[in-house]
């Protein structure tokens, strides 16, 4: 025992500060290039090196299978097309779902005494309304010529008034419109308004339909006329929707896409898709994805989640992550996922929703496709269809995550689809009210644990070294008292294991 204590002490002695010095320089250049190997390999294929292989190679051999994303997509289908897409500027949509302002919308505000909307979110809608309820000709009728004034009003009690100033003077549908969403204070008030409206509307449209061809002038009314039937159309059925007459608002919707196949600019599909999911019937939600989810039209998020529910609610109730880990994914669990996978690539900011991760707001009235506006508007309607299928949101909560380790990076390439727009964050700021309301972004890669730690070896033997080119004598004996630390653990165990066994067979084990 003592000639191995002497024997170290003389290696330790024998050692000169070149040596520290050497040591310490070599394993800094050696982490170092570690260090630089793995950020490439990182800024090139999105993971450290050091943990795939260890993920690929190592944990088969121990016995642990990794499933919790697919190996291979195919991307050889329509979304691929869609990443050779040039990034456009952000476009805000008119929100399918929106709300209504008198009866919903203010209500929030009399409640809590928090206004749900945007300036720049009502500003837009005042556009919408401008481009679609009025056209060249209004000044003709003096009834039009106010309800022009009133939809670019700001004080929303100057816009009722006009409304009903109207009225008095003629008839026209747009005043009916206006009352109904921000002068009642129920849905049923609204729908008793809007029913005025149709009347109006259609003995307009008909009128307007028998002339269009007669001119610009006559067919701009026309077509200002089939925007307010559409839309008068459309918040009926919503009406209905929302007092449970959820089988009439279902067919009220269908007949309105029949009519007026060419206005998809309303996205009364979706309306539709939500009506449908209500009444569980799902073979008729996924004839309407095999029509709307097309390469040639463009994605949202209840296109793209309203997929990814329909393919989880087939294996979601028997979904167990444990077992999927022993047996592998079957061909059922596999689509699920990547459909999940596509879904979450899409829009990011869906699942903290849906696993509610996150606090629900009130929608806006414009939502950005692929933002947190489109989320809230998504999880605020389907939040209870997710949840009425047993295991769909456990399914969702296990492999959404997996979407950001199968994306390229850096993160502006795009996987299934275009790649995410870095203007996204910016416009929801001003569509979303930031007050009582923090904006998902979109979720950044973390570096990885082995990069982190390479770069903390790197610096830690960076600064070894140089202390030891500064002061090797000092270095030597802090070397020297750090090695004599560590062994003592040892040195203590070998003095108890000599105490008790026989000093014969002590001498001859170290002999051996």
């Amino acid at each position: 025992m003592f000639g191995t204590e002497s024997s170290l002490s003389m290696f330790l002695n024998t050692l000169t500060p070149k040596f520290y010095v050497a040591l310490t320089g070599t394993s800094s250049l050696i982490s170092g290039l570690i260090l630089i190997f793995e950020w490439w390999y990182f800024r090139k294929y999105g993971t450290s090196f050091i943990e795939q292989v260890s993920v690929s190679h190592l944990r088969p051999l121990l016995g642990g299978i990794d499933n919790s994303t697919p190996n291979n997509l195919n991307t050889s289908n329509g979304d691929a097309d869609s990443s050779r897409q040039s990034v456009s500027e952000c476009k805000v949509w008119r929100n399918p779902l929106n709300l209504f302002r008198g009866a919903e919308y203010n209500r929030y505000t009399w409640v809590t005494g928090r206004e749900p909307l945007t300036y720049y979110d009502m500003n837009l809608s005042a556009q919408d309304h401008q481009t679609f309820f009025t056209c060249d000709s209004d000044h003709i009728r003096s009834a039009d010529a106010i309800m022009q004034k009133a939809w670019r009003e700001r004080n929303p009690q100057a816009r009722i008034s006009a409304a009903h100033e109207a009225l008095e003077q003629e008839d026209p549908a747009t005043a009916y419109i206006l009352l109904a969403e921000e002068e009642a204070t129920t849905i049923v008030e609204a729908e008793k308004l809007f029913k005025q409206a149709l009347k109006v509307g259609e003995g307009c449209y008909r009128r307007s339909q028998q002339f269009q061809h007669h001119g610009s002038q006559y067919e701009a009314q026309h077509r200002r006329d089939t925007n307010v039937l559409v839309y008068i159309k459309r918040r009926l059925a919503m009406c209905s929707r929302k007092l449970g007459r959820t089988r009439e608002a279902v067919k009220m919707m269908r007949d309105l896409m029949k009519e007026f196949p060419l206005l998809s600019m309303f996205n009364i599909h979706e309306n539709l898709l939500e009506s449908l999911l209500e009444l569980q019937n799902y073979a008729d939600v996924q004839a309407v994805l095999a029509k709307y989810d097309d390469i040639s039209l463009p994605k949202s998020a209840t296109i793209c989640y309203t997929a990814a529910l329909l393919k989880a609610r087939a294996v979601s109730d028997k979904f167990s992550p444990e077992a999927a880990s022993r047996r592998g994914l079957s061909t059922a669990e596999m689509n699920a996922v990547e459909a999940i996978h596509r879904a979450v690539e899409f829009n990011p900011h869906v699942p903290k929703y849906l696993l509610e991760m996150k606090s629900l707001i009130l929608p806006p009235e414009h939502i950005l496709k692929r933002g947190d506006s489109e989320a809230i508007a998504y999880a605020f309607f389907h939040l209870q269809h997710w949840k009425r299928v047993e295991g769909a949101l456990n399914l969702l909560h296990c492999t959404w995550e997996g979407t950001f380790r199968m994306i390229p990076y850096p993160l502006e390439k795009g996987h299934l689809f275009y790649p995410y727009p870095i203007c996204t964050e910016t416009a929801d700021r001003e569509l979303l009210p930031t007050v009582f309301h923090e904006v998902s972004v979109y979720p950044k890669k973390e570096l990885p644990f082995f990069i982190l730690f390479t770069a903390g070896l790197c610096s830690f033997t960076a600064m070894l070294a140089l202390l030891t080119h500064q002061f090797p004598e000092l270095m030597g004996v802090f070397a020297k008292a750090f090695l004599g630390t560590l062994f003592a653990p040892l040195n203590f165990i070998m003095e108890k294991v000599e105490s008790i066994l026989p000093s014969g067979l002590w001498h001859q084990l170290t002999r051996i």
